[in-house]
């Protein structure tokens, strides 16, 4: 054993804390012994009153107590609930390329370990929530659930915690100061050198009070003391208020709609925290530029999170300049009405809901909501096109943290698509994403799209033609041969009678893919040689050429050619390395691995498998990974290191069973692995290799990837 190796386990996503948590001791003591009685508690409340922020700091404080970490799943983008597993699984994460249902997927992964899992704003999707709830806790006894949302999600165990706004002080300041202490803090960090003094202390107890202690308003307020002394922005709060009591604006009842905060103001018959949440949210907007509130209500087009980019693509006109978008969007982030913050995707900026609910309601009354989801969908179909055309260069991990940071924005645009299926965005936005459904690990979420595009999309085209291959692409490489043999025929149909040669070789090449599945080498040969072929290498990488190298090259291995699956692999990494391309040259780097193994050079498939590893761990490409596993393992276990070997293989059999089909069932691998078991057993004997086997099964996928990364022990 490697000293210090069970220190790199490393569990849970839990975002860092950005502000403090003011007050509620007596709420986090109340959800650990809800969390400690049940496995499901629910924390329950109107918008803004911080039920997310509690369950982030609960979940830190209880996350030691569960072996296999604390995970946070945002819901808050997700319109669909079909789409709610495969969510939960891209956040723990599971990476499954099988066929299997994605909420079985779930039960089998967590059945066997203790997590606690957040699933924060649940209210639009409640009954799907409550059903996948229902099942992973039936399949996982280990599991805790901590949920938020605006209403309860009725099941039976649950335990319901409804979280009030912050207790505020008498009107003479004394009592309870919660609200006055974050007041004082969020203001200090707005204006330098703010405090709470004698001289203000009346009129930041007014304003509290007003605000009725909800979080949210009172951090909306703090942002415009930058702007304004406490007392007059009291004063401008009493005023919105009287107002109130005689006006309902347009939009007010729709925005309260569900049990939660509404979204815009009025409504004076409402509860006292609702209206304030309205008054301080419209009140915000009221003190807000106009170029501020219309950039306000287009923002709140975007689904998750947003980037310079895609604000300035979408939103600005000849009413909203380009030019002065970053300033309005600073202005913005000042009046915290967005938030800022540095992604793996860039800087983007964010709403929350209650705000974003608010400005959906003024764009609505502004009679743009669908010219801007139009935008919107333009925009992302453009995003698309250019990551389809970039993928295979030197700009793929730029591309895989864009749309990874985009994939709220995507969903977004492919619903507005299916809702318009006339213009055939959907079948082309759908099929331009598969550089992100397949070498991300979103074959199954890919497959939904598509095969719902192209069932409202049937009249023949070159769009529907892609879509068809794509979609056969996410079948093959789930290990269903005959799924996508099916897509793929149709394909090679439809692009026949449209003369499109292209659709026709990717057709081609998903048949050559559901072949080698098969074992049915002969037929792949002949189709890898038919492509290869007709490759003009002066026009690009293709994806169909690049699969045929990969096929051809397991032939030669499967065949006891390994000495000709170099010369070919050789070929097809020079074509990659022209093109600074990287996701493909790390399989062609495995299958080198491979080859390399059958000529007895377990050193150099060493070398070969980390450096794929790596490629393939940064980009996500879990069945990547796993490959890389398997020639590690083999090469450590030709080299007699018995336990590292055990290790690997323990650490490729679990991701394996999260993926799907072992080794895509394709005999000559599974053979060879268990060629390496039992070579790993005869080293070190039984015992040793149980007890290293079970330690990397055990390894987290990112902890595993140190650890295979790291130089092999000496046998």
């Amino acid at each position: 054993m490697r000293p210090g190796y069970g220190k790199l386990r490393q569990v849970g996503n839990l975002p860092p804390e950005l502000t403090s948590l003011v007050g509620r001791r007596a709420e986090l003591t109340l959800v650990r012994q809800a969390c400690a009685r049940s496995p499901l508690v629910t924390l329950t409340g109107v918008g803004g009153v911080g039920k997310t922020r509690l369950a982030l700091r609960a979940a830190a404080d209880l996350e030691s107590g569960h072996a296999d970490g604390a995970w946070f799943v945002e819901l808050s983008a997700l319109d669909q609930g079909i789409l709610l597993p495969h969510t939960i699984a891209e956040a723990l994460p599971v990476a499954d390329r099988s066929t299997r249902a994605m909420t079985e997927v779930l039960a089998e992964y967590l059945a066997g370990r203790r997590l606690l899992l957040v699933l924060d704003t649940c209210e639009h999707l409640a009954d799907s929530v409550a059903a996948i709830v229902r099942t992973l806790l039936d399949a996982a006894p280990g599991l805790t659930v901590l949920a938020t949302s605006r209403r309860p999600l009725g099941l039976p165990e649950e335990q319901v915690l409804v979280i009030e706004p912050l207790p505020v002080p008498e009107p003479g300041g004394g009592g309870p100061q919660d609200a006055v202490l974050l007041l004082a803090e969020r203001t200090a960090a707005a204006v330098p050198g703010f405090a709470v003094t004698d001289a203000n202390r009346a009129d930041v107890v007014r304003l509290c009070r007003r605000l009725e202690g909800l979080p949210l308003a009172i951090e909306l307020a703090a942002a415009r003391l930058r702007e304004l002394p406490v007392s007059e922005l009291c004063d401008l709060l009493e005023d919105r208020f009287a107002a109130l009591e005689y006006s309902e604006p347009a939009g007010g009842e729709q925005a309260g709609a569900g049990g939660g905060a509404a979204a815009g103001p009025g409504g004076g018959g409402a509860p006292p925290w609702h209206r304030a949440l309205r008054t301080a949210i419209g009140w915000s907007h009221q003190l807000c530029a106009p170029g501020e509130r219309l950039l306000w209500a287009r923002a709140s087009v975007f689904s998750g999170s947003f980037d310079d980019e895609a604000v300035t693509r979408i939103c600005a006109d000849d009413l909203l300049s380009a030019g002065d978008v970053p300033a309005l969007l600073d202005a913005l982030v000042a009046k915290s009405v967005l938030t800022w913050a540095p992604t793996g995707g860039g800087e983007r900026y964010r709403m929350l809901d209650t705000i974003r609910e608010y400005g959906a309601l003024w764009l609505r009354d502004l009679g743009e909501q669908e010219h801007l989801r139009a935008r919107h969908r333009d925009f992302y179909l453009s995003l698309a096109r250019r990551g389809d055309a970039a993928w295979f260069g030197p700009d793929q991990i730029s591309w895989n943290d864009r749309t990874t940071a985009e994939h709220d924005n995507l969903r977004a645009a492919l619903e507005h698509s299916l809702a318009e299926p006339g213009d055939h965005a959907a079948v082309e936005l759908a099929a331009a994403l598969w550089f992100f459904w397949y070498p991300c690990g979103l074959l199954k979420e890919g497959q939904h799209y598509l095969e719902r595009a192209l069932r409202l999309d049937v009249t023949p085209s070159r769009m529907r033609n892609r879509a068809l291959w794509v979609c056969a692409l996410t079948r093959v490489v789930q290990g269903d041969a005959a799924g996508g043999l099916a897509w793929a025929t149709e394909c090679d149909e439809a692009a026949g009678l449209l003369g499109d040669g292209e659709a026709a070789v990717a057709a081609r090449a998903m048949i050559m893919a559901a072949a080698v599945l098969r074992g049915d080498l002969g037929l792949a040969t002949a189709l890898a040689e038919a492509m290869l072929a007709v490759h003009r290498p002066e026009e690009g990488l293709t994806l169909p050429a690049l699969l045929a190298w990969l096929t051809l090259s397991h032939v030669h291995v499967s065949a006891g050619r390994p000495e000709d699956a170099l010369r070919t692999l050789e070929e097809m990494s020079a074509a990659c390395d022209r093109h600074g391309e990287r996701w493909m040259r790390a399989y062609a780097d495995l299958f080198r691995g491979m080859a390399e193994l059958e000529l007895g050079h377990a050193d150099r498939a060493q070398e070969h498998a980390r450096v794929a590893l790596g490629v393939k761990h940064r980009l996500h490409d879990n069945l990547g990974v796993a490959l890389a596993l398997d020639v590690l393992s083999r090469a450590a276990a030709a080299s007699g290191q018995g336990e590292h070997a055990a290790r690997l293989l323990g650490m490729g059999r679990r991701l394996w069973r999260e993926i799907g089909q072992a080794q895509l069932g394709i005999s000559p691998w599974v053979a060879a692995r268990d060629v390496a078991e039992r070579q790993a057993r005869a080293a070190v004997g039984e015992d040793a290799f149980r007890a290293a086997y079970l330690a990397g099964s055990g390894t987290s996928l990112d902890a595993g990837v140190v650890y295979a990364l790291s130089p092999a022990p000496r046998s």
